[in-house]
């Protein structure tokens, strides 16, 4: 027997699956394409259930509670903080996941947490479709369709903006003859969370010429008067970062304080081109200055205690990892396999790196390990190692003769 497709890919897609189905939930962040894709599943009929993960980006539930009631549709926030925290970015710390080596991966590891709270509330509350709000042009639509998909959910799900391109005017209008004037041509997109902010599209468009406003900073705003203290010191167990300055704090409240204290001086911008599903590259701009020195400190850690062979084969895993990620790869064995290796090597990531910071740049100023292989008197190692490695006596008996093939044998 021949399944029925489930996947939406249209707005017609959309209206045909809301038609039929009693009860849809929406990803819903307020914005304009999935305000609009709300009002088009309300408009259908069916029963909607807005949900917003906050990840750490700082909702705005009362303007999210006005759209939806203004719908009558349900809303649910969902805080995933803690769980995007523990089953992302502390995987991605010890992973060093880094896009091309170049910047931290951000909503490669978002979305499929997000995708996970809405398999977990769709099944919940009987939801017979889950849908959210990526374009072609966005690579989250990959990474959420790949992780609903990897989870299981027998139920409808995708976007109506995969194969239905509507112009931001054109959703602009329908909502305002909806009663919902508020929405803005087109300029800088963003995505944010407790790991990174990123921004795309508007002045970021082209790579060849391109305008970054300083308003769109916030963790690495200026600030005046400049920040007094400068020493920085992180301290990690078993490759889980631990403490900043000797106080011992919940991964979420450690990676806000280093985004605030190392933001502050200007330390954690990055620019770079990320390629989607076809090979074509966007550019993206973001600031993430607690994954800068976590990332940075983490390396700094694990050279200081692992063998070289090793730390030589965890680069090409590293990069496994990321792949799996950015490619919407998630929830899939290889990924859980390059997972599990990284994870035999943070037992002896233990200790501690000390930052001067200045603007613009944070100097690393002492690495101190808890079982290091590093040499820390080269001078009084040189002697020792000598005396070891001389050690042996040649001792020839009083009229014998030296026989220096059998001696070079035995000593081979």
């Amino acid at each position: 027997m021949i399944q029925p497709l489930k996947r939406i890919r249209s707005i017609d897609d959309l209206k045909l699956v809301a038609a039929h189905c009693e009860h849809v939930l929406t990803l819903f962040s307020g914005g304009l394409d999935s305000t609009y894709a709300l009002k088009c599943l309300v408009d259908s009929g069916c029963r909607v259930t807005a949900l917003t993960v906050d990840l750490g980006e700082g909702i705005n539930a009362a303007d999210l509670q006005q759209i939806t009631a203004h719908f009558g549709a349900e809303l649910l926030v969902i805080d995933g903080q803690q769980a995007f925290a523990e089953d992302a970015v502390l995987p991605a710390i010890r992973a060093n996941a880094r896009y091309m080596g170049i910047y931290p991966i951000s909503s490669s590891l978002s979305r499929p947490i997000i995708a996970r709270f809405a398999v977990e509330t769709a099944l919940r509350l009987g939801c017979n479709a889950v849908v959210h709000t990526a374009n072609q042009s966005q690579n989250t639509l990959r990474r959420l369709n790949g992780a609903i998909a990897q989870l299981g959910y027998a139920g409808y799900y995708g976007t109506p903006y995969e194969y239905t391109a509507i112009s931001r005017e054109e959703k602009i209008e329908a909502l305002r003859a909806a009663g919902l004037p508020h929405f803005q041509a087109r300029g800088i997109s963003g995505d944010a969370n407790l790991w990174c902010r990123e921004f795309e599209s508007g002045s970021l468009d082209n790579p060849e010429s391109f305008w970054v406003p300083e308003s769109l900073f916030d963790w690495t705003a200026a600030v005046d008067p400049a920040p007094a203290s400068t020493e920085l010191s992180i301290r990690f167990d078993g490759g889980r970062p631990v403490a900043i300055d000797g106080e011992a704090l919940p991964l979420v409240e450690l990676i806000a304080r280093l985004n605030r204290r190392v933001g502050a001086f200007g330390i954690g911008r990055y620019c770079g081109l990320e390629h989607l599903e076809q090979g074509e590259k966007v550019l993206e701009v973001r600031e993430a200055p607690a994954a800068m020195v976590l990332l940075e400190a983490y390396r700094h850690l694990e050279t200081a205690v692992l063998d070289a062979e090793l730390l030589r084969e965890k680069l090409h895993m590293e990069q496994l990892w990321v792949r799996e990620a950015i490619e919407g790869r998630w929830f899939t064995p290889l990924r859980a396999a390059a997972d599990r290796f990284i994870l035999e090597t943070v037992q002896y990531v233990s200790g501690t790196v000390n930052y001067r910071l200045r603007a613009g740049a944070a100097d690393v100023c002492a690495i101190r390990a808890d079982a290091p292989l590093y040499l820390t008197d080269r001078d009084s190692w040189e002697k020792d190692i000598a005396a070891q490695r001389s050690s042996r006596q040649l001792s020839v008996p009083t009229g014998s003769v030296l026989d220096a093939s059998k001696l070079l044998a035995e000593e081979n």
